[in-house]
């Protein structure tokens, strides 16, 4: 996990620098590339960033949301709905199916959210994917194939 974190830091700043796009948030490559092997929750996390981030955006038509204060209410607010995403959005199907569509640590969906805010959503959620797709390759590269979740 350590080696994840520290690959999508070195990847997050390669795109910005590059790019000049950020992945979500620095740490979020990281935590993405360790769940490429559960699509449910990274579609969990996707969807709380997009609850968080219209949320937010209707919220700001009746609060002064800027600076500092717009950053951390977006972190509440996703840490809030990442919350609920963990009690509500785990299925279990006949057969032993079992989905969970619940977000991917506690910040992350807000990182998101506050990118998403402020670059776009659609280059926001490439930008993270194809971020995240990367340090899975070299954690692979570098690990021979074995990645220690």
């Amino acid at each position: 996990m350590m080696q994840s974190v520290g690959l999508g830091l070195v990847v997050s700043l390669l795109f910005s620098e590059t790019l000049g796009l950020a992945a979500g948030g620095m740490v979020v490559p990281g935590y993405m590339a360790l769940m490429i092997h559960d699509p449910a929750r990274i579609a969990g996390t996707i969807f709380v960033s997009l609850l968080t981030y219209y949320s937010i955006r209707i919220l700001s038509n009746y609060m002064f949301i800027y600076g500092r204060r717009r950053t951390v209410m977006i972190i509440i607010v996703g840490f809030l709905f990442g919350w609920l995403s963990r009690e509500f959005l785990v299925f279990g199907l006949p057969g032993g199916v079992h989905y969970e569509f619940q977000a991917i640590g506690f910040i992350i969906p807000g990182l998101i959210a506050n990118w998403m805010e402020r670059q776009g959503i659609i280059q926001t959620l490439t930008t993270m994917i194809v971020a995240a797709v990367f340090v899975r390759l070299l954690l692979m590269i570098f690990t021979g194939g074995k990645v220690i979740l």
